[in-house]
């Protein structure tokens, strides 16, 4: 199975729903897609019907949430992977910032 994309519109939003696996060759296809959203649209990726992920779509996942896009249905393999990489994303002084439960060091 290779990736479906399907755009639609809700109010101030795109959404993109995305159907079947997110490989790294689909990233850059992924991409060019956002950047033709027009800038003013909440960008909401569905991923209630993605059923595998590699590591550079995680990636590509992470980042786009760091910079506002919504990830809907998202599974919890893949939030949790999504998590964990935006932890890699973030500068190491402000990885380290705070101990779990949010103590500081």
């Amino acid at each position: 199975m290779t990736l479906r994309i399907q755009k639609s519109a809700e109010r101030n939003s795109t959404v993109l729903t995305l159907i079947g696996r997110i490989q790294s060759d689909q990233v850059f296809q992924l991409r060019n897609l956002l950047d033709s959203v027009p800038p003013d649209s909440i960008v909401t990726l569905d991923l209630a019907d993605v059923r595998l992920v590699d590591r550079d779509a995680v990636r590509f996942l992470a980042e786009q949430e760091a910079v506002g896009t919504v990830l809907r249905n998202c599974s919890a393999y893949i939030r949790e992977w999504v998590s964990q990489e935006r932890i890699g994303l973030q500068p190491p002084e402000t990885q380290n910032a705070r101990k779990p439960g949010g103590m500081k060091e």
